[in-house]
């Protein structure tokens, strides 16, 4: 329980999201979840960290809205008594062969400006309840150029533009506030959306990874989701982290059998 008399507020985020929600509150932490569509999910992981025996609650915060994010962080700093811990996971995929100046712009928004936007909020509050940790979630495609993922320039650049946000932060926030970023591939909402529009794409993710596997949100992403969130990484800012079993590494050579099935 090494995240007791903690409060985390999580942005966003729907399948990897309510997993490292869990993994927080089984350790301890109460946590502020926030949504801008549907309450369903963000109440119901709310209920299940009740039930673990931690305070919890959701909140509506359109991310890139910048009174709603000051409201949500204020709220959750009243109802909750502090805020600790930030994990911004607000994001969209944005996939378009032509992409616009509007595709361009949502991208940008809702994956780089929504975490800007609840850190520089968050960490004002974080400071005096004596520091804090962000994480912030990337993507490990960024970095690659992929053949098969030219679809998704918006949606990349502003993944990368979040692992330089995250050390422009590191640098602003030092020595009160540890900011780090996490670049998973993991089965999260996308996977699981790819998986069944095109058959066999998991078992492609699977062969096209070092490690033969996909990564999976529990065990594998939740866990440096706590490390980050805990004093044990406390030496530990500026940094991507890339969980993804390898699949960023310079050169290694992912490119499916089919490139036809990602057209």
């Amino acid at each position: 329980m090494e995240l007791r008399d903690k409060v985390a507020m999580i942005t966003g985020g729907a399948r990897i999201g309510q997993v490292v929600a869990r993994a927080l509150a089984s350790r301890g932490c109460s946590l502020a979840l926030t949504y801008r569509g549907s309450r369903d999910t963000a109440e119901a992981t709310a209920s299940a960290a009740k039930a673990a025996g931690v305070n919890a609650v959701a909140l509506r915060a359109d991310a890139v809205d910048e009174s709603q994010v000051r409201a949500a962080v204020l709220e959750t700093a009243k109802s909750l008594g502090r805020l600790d811990i930030l994990i911004n996971m607000a994001s969209i995929y944005v996939k378009t062969p032509n992409p616009t100046a509007s595709d361009w712009s949502a991208a940008l928004d809702s994956n780089a400006k929504s975490a800007f936007l609840f850190s520089i909020n968050a960490a004002p509050i974080m400071k005096k309840s004596g520091g804090g940790r962000i994480v912030n979630f990337s993507d490990w495609l960024p970095t690659s150029g992929r053949p098969h993922y030219k679809d998704y320039i918006p949606y990349f650049t502003s993944k990368a533009a979040v692992a330089a946000l995250t050390q422009s932060l590191a640098v602003e926030f030092a020595p009160d506030i540890l900011v780090n970023a996490i670049a998973p591939a993991a089965k999260g909402t996308v996977f699981q959306q790819l998986s069944e529009a095109i058959p066999g794409f998991a078992e492609m993710s699977a062969a096209a990874n070092p490690l033969g596997r996909v990564g999976d949100p529990e065990t594998d992403i939740a866990p440096v989701a706590v490390f980050l969130a805990s004093d044990d990484s406390r030496y530990v800012t500026g940094e991507t982290i890339h969980v993804d079993g390898g699949q960023h590494i310079p050169r290694y050579n992912s490119k499916p059998a089919d490139l036809q099935v990602f057209e």
